[in-house]
């Protein structure tokens, strides 16, 4: 079989086992229970695309995959495995390799805006009610509307703070804006303050460009740093949503390519479902289906197959399916139903092997030239070519210092935004009322007063006048359009 452009996973009754590189981006699947192997395999997988000059973006969950960047060794139980998997050319081997973290403490900062996050995954962050959701959504819009750039969460507690003291007036376009609302939300902002959101939101904002990158013909491995991010996984699985987002609508059309442009493991794929609400569920399995007509190959990495839901797992044409232990009831139910997302091998009783998988064995399938599910195979996993486990600390700090990224991303930057302009709008209303005489006070505060029911009836009517006259209007211009046509 030709192995350019393929990724080695292992071997099964002696025949090696490839990812094929024009199917990497359909997507992808490593499961299996704690201990049995999955973050070596993500490890053989990500180096193996290094390899190829694609580049690679995982998050490091336990702190183990810093080993990448670091050759491995030869000992007695890597060579069994070199000569058990026939491998001719393995030679330990480092992969080039740049650190990330949100909260800038251990990587080059990952940052974006307020505004390019958006109201969706914000709320979703937030933890926000559909009524809550609402107003947040109204509140970009007004932002947009008056040029109010929201880049940090200083401009968003601006921003709310202006809309609460103005409310009322606002409420002539934008309806009801509850103050328990308004005041619920500004307390999850501050919330998310305290939780390092000062740090993530701001900018300079992540460039996408950055993350694809090579060094020397090899794809440079991203990894962003999941220690403190694992205790906030709302944070951790709102941030990857955000990516895939803007690789999504940043990315050109490439079309069936050789290899794919960037693949991306999702690890701890488990925290995204959890509790995600329908509409972001929806989108993302939008995402999926699409992205990789982008170039991107998407690999949830999690403990069992139904972490993930038929809609996005129907998508994921590359398994790799780890052992699975059947302790009780539901155990043996997530064996049957993992048993049963593989093309059957008449030779292979899946559902009884996962749970008899030994350390670094895996059920393979993956798809063929013509995308095309193979049968199911027991595996004996590759070594990686890196390290296994973790670099130390010096090594850590030699590659933040040498990163060519080090300047660009090393210090935040606050330029004229939303928080700015009201403020200084603000003291221009100041201003103004400072110069109203107590007349013109008293006036402007009955002219403020409640409406009665009937000034309320009547004005809201005379806006519904005015619609049904617009639409009119636009349908007879359409009209006379035609004719003269």
């Amino acid at each position: 079989m030709v192995v350019m452009d393929n990724v080695l996973i292992g071997a099964a009754d002696g025949q090696q086992q490839y990812l094929l590189g024009t199917m990497a981006n359909r997507h992808g699947l490593v499961a299996g229970a704690t201990g049995t192997g999955k973050t070596v395999t993500l490890q053989v997988l990500a180096e193996g695309f290094s390899r190829l000059g694609v580049p690679v973006f995982s998050a490091d969950i336990k702190g183990d995959l810093s080993g990448i960047s670091a050759p491995g060794s030869h000992n007695k139980h890597v060579d069994k495995r070199i000569e058990a998997i026939g491998i001719k050319d393995w030679a330990p081997s480092g992969c080039p390799t740049r650190l990330w973290d949100i909260f800038g403490k251990t990587g080059q900062t990952v940052r974006t805006t307020v505004a390019d996050l958006g109201p969706a995954l914000l709320a979703n962050l937030l933890e926000l009610n559909d009524t809550q959701s609402g107003i947040l959504q109204l509140a970009f819009d007004y932002a947009e509307k008056e040029d109010l750039p929201l880049l940090d969460l200083k401009d968003l507690e601006a921003l709310l703070n202006w809309i609460l003291a103005n409310r009322k007036t606002l409420e002539a376009d934008y309806g009801s804006l509850s103050v328990q609302s308004l005041g619920a939300i500004m307390r999850r902002v501050l919330v998310l303050k305290g939780d390092g959101g000062e740090t993530f939101f701001g900018e300079p904002a992540l460039d996408i460009d950055d993350l694809i990158a090579t060094d020397q013909g090899q794809g440079v491995i991203n990894l962003l740093d999941g220690h403190q991010l694992m205790m906030q996984p709302r944070v951790y699985t709102t941030f990857l949503l955000w990516l895939l987002a803007e690789l999504f609508e940043q990315l050109p059309e490439r079309g069936d390519q050789p290899l794919p442009l960037l693949v991306f493991f999702f690890d701890e794929a488990h925290l995204l479902f959890d509790k995600a609400p329908p509409a972001l569920l929806e989108k993302l399995e939008q995402t999926v289906r699409l992205i990789r007509s982008k170039g991107v190959g998407i690999y949830f990495v999690t403990q069992s197959p139904s972490d993930v839901p038929d809609s996005v797992l129907g998508q994921l044409g590359n398994r790799v399916q780890h052992a699975l232990r059947a302790y009780t009831p539901s155990d043996q139910k997530a064996v049957k139903a993992a048993a049963q997302t593989f093309r059957p091998n008449p030779g292979l009783d899946t559902e009884q092997v996962i749970t008899e998988l030994g350390l670094g064995e895996a059920l393979v399938s993956t798809l063929d030239d013509q995308g095309v599910p193979s049968v199911v195979v027991k595996t004996l996993i590759a070594p990686p070519r890196s390290q296994i486990g973790p670099v130390d600390d010096g090594a850590l700090a030699i590659m933040r210092q040498a990163s060519p990224l080090a300047a660009k991303y090393a210090k935040s930057i606050d330029r004229d935004s939303a928080h700015e302009r009201l403020q200084a709008r603000r003291k221009a209303q100041q201003q103004v009322e400072s110069t109203r005489t107590e007349p013109e006070k008293e006036a402007s505060l009955k002219r403020s007063r409640r409406q009665t029911p009937t000034e309320a009836f009547t004005k809201s009517f005379l806006r519904s006048l005015a619609t049904q006259i617009s639409r009119i209007l636009a349908q007879l211009i359409k009209q006379m359009m035609r004719t003269k046509r």
